[in-house]
C-alpha cells in the first residue's frame, strides 16, 4: 500500500502489531472496544453477546480456507444484505479483494508460529477519495458459541467476520450497518463510480431492445472486472423480505455472479439453429432461499442443456443461495440494479479510456437551520435537505 493511504483514529498496524508481540498479549482495540456501544446506538441485540476470539471458537482459526470465494459468506442477524451481497461481488475479483484485504498472507494464522500472532488485523477502505486503513481487533460478536454476524460456510474461516468489523467501525457499530446500498459498499470497496439503473421506469422487462442493449452492456462490465448487484424494492403496501412467488426476497440486495450467453441444442453441420439463451447467476446473501421458477436449481430446462455445457457453467444443484435465470425473467423480476464500472483510466489501454476529476467538498453548518444542506435520508423528503449532520 502506498504512503498516500490515510489511518483511521491514527492506528498504525505494524507498530501497534509489534508492540503487541513484544509484551506477548493479543490487541485490544481501544477505538472499537468489545462493549455495547460497538454493538448498537439505540436497539439491543434480544440476547446477551459475548465477545470472542476466533481460536475459542475453533481449533485452528484462518483468514481464508481454500481460498476467498462468494460463498464464504452468510448474512446474521443483522440487517445488511447490501454489504454482505456487495462482499460477494468482491470476492470474484482477485486485484479488488486484494486492495481491500492487504498482504493478506502476512496478515493469515501462521500455527508453526504461534507467537506472531496478536489478534490484530487491517482492511482499507475508500473513503471520502482516499484509501482509509482501519485496524481491528479479532474479538467478534457470539451468542452460544456462534457468530451472530457474517460469518463463512466454513467454521474456521474469519475473513467475512473481520471485514465486517472493521467496516462497522469505520460506520461507528455494528447497527449503524442496518439498512444500506450495495452500490456505497461497492464503491468504498473499490473507488470506483456506481450507477443504478430503474428497471421499471426502462421498461426492460418489456423492451426486448432495450433489454438485449442492457445486457451487452452488464456483459461487458462483468467481463472488464465491474461489480454488479440487483434488488426488488418494496412497493409501498408490501413488506421488506417478503417472498415472491418465486422464491425472491424483496427489499433485498443480491450479488450477480456470472452473465453468460447459453446455447441450447448441438450445432448440426448444415444447421445454424442452435437456440441462444441470455442468462444470468445470483446469489443470495443468507447462502440460501433461491429462484424457483424457469431455470432455477432443479427444473426440467436443464435437461435441456449438455452435461459439457453445464460443468462448464459450473452448475451446482445445492441450495447453497445461487442460483441461475434467463436474462428477461431477471428483467421482469426485479426492478434495480446497481453497476459499478472498474474505470479504466490508463492510456495504453485497448478499450476507450475514461477521464478523472476529483471534486472536494464539505457540509457547512448555517446559523439559518433552513439553509443547512447537507442532505439527509430519502425517506424523510420534507426535511431531507435540513438533515442536521
Amino acid at each position: 500500500m502506498s504512503s498516500s493511504v490515510q489511518l483511521f483514529r491514527d492506528q498504525k498496524y505494524h507498530e501497534l502489531k509489534r508492540q503487541c508481540i513484544q509484551q506477548r498479549r493479543l490487541f485490544e482495540d481501544p477505538e472499537f472496544p468489545a462493549s455495547d456501544e460497538s454493538l448498537f446506538y439505540q436497539s439491543a441485540p434480544p440476547r446477551k453477546v459475548e465477545w470472542k476470539r476466533p481460536k475459542d471458537l475453533c481449533e485452528d482459526p484462518h483468514l481464508f480456507v481454500n481460498g476467498i470465494s462468494s460463498h464464504d459468506l452468510h448474512q446474521g442477524t443483522l440487517g445488511n444484505c447490501w454489504f454482505v451481497a456487495a462482499c460477494s461481488c468482491l470476492a470474484l475479483r482477485e486485484t479488488l479483494w486484494q486492495q481491500v484485504i492487504p498482504d493478506f498472507n502476512e496478515q493469515e494464522w501462521d500455527p508453526k508460529n504461534p507467537e506472531k500472532y496478536a489478534g490484530i488485523f487491517r482492511f482499507c477502505f475508500w473513503c471520502f477519495g482516499k484509501w482509509t486503513e482501519v485496524v481491528v481487533d479479532d474479538l467478534l460478536p457470539t451468542v452460544d458459541g456462534k457468530l451472530i454476524y457474517c460469518h463463512s460456510n466454513v467454521k474456521n474461516e474469519f475473513w467475512s467476520a473481520l471485514l465486517e468489523k472493521a467496516y462497522a467501525k469505520l460506520a461507528g457499530s455494528y447497527e449503524a450497518l442496518d439498512g444500506g446500498s450495495a452500490a456505497d459498499a461497492i464503491v468504498d470497496f473499490t473507488g470506483a463510480v456506481a450507477e443504478s439503473i430503474d428497471l421499471v421506469q426502462g421498461k426492460y422487462g418489456e423492451i426486448i431492445s432495450e433489454q438485449m442493449k442492457l445486457f451487452e452492456d452488464l456483459l461487458k462490465v462483468h467481463k472488464r472486472g465491474g461489480l454488479i448487484s440487483c434488488y426488488i424494492a418494496a412497493s409501498s403496501g408490501s413488506t421488506s423480505e417478503a417472498e415472491t412467488e418465486m422464491g425472491l426476497v424483496i427489499g433485498h440486495a443480491y450479488s450477480v455472479t456470472a452473465i453468460r450467453k447459453l446455447r441450447l441444442g448441438e450445432r448440426l453441420i448444415f444447421s445454424f439453429k442452435a437456440e441462444k439463451l441470455f442468462m444470468i447467476r445470483l446469489r443470495n446473501p443468507w447462502g440460501k432461499r433461491e429462484w424457483s421458477g424457469a431455470w432455477s436449481d432443479n427444473s426440467e430446462e436443464w435437461k435441456k442443456v449438455s452435461s459439457s455445457e453445464r460443468k462448464s457453467l459450473g452448475l451446482t444443484l445445492d441450495n447453497d443461495g445461487e442460483f441461475w435465470m434467463t436474462f428477461e425473467d431477471w428483467c421482469k423480476n426485479f426492478t434495480d440494479v446497481d453497476i459499478c464500472r472498474i474505470v479504466n483510466t490508463s492510456y495504453f489501454s485497448i478499450h476507450k479510456t475514461w477521464e478523472k476529476e476529483m471534486m472536494h467538498g464539505a457540509w457547512e453548518k448555517n446559523s439559518e437551520p433552513l439553509l443547512n444542506r447537507s442532505g439527509g435520508c430519502y425517506d424523510n423528503r420534507e426535511t431531507f435537505l435540513q438533515n442536521p449532520q
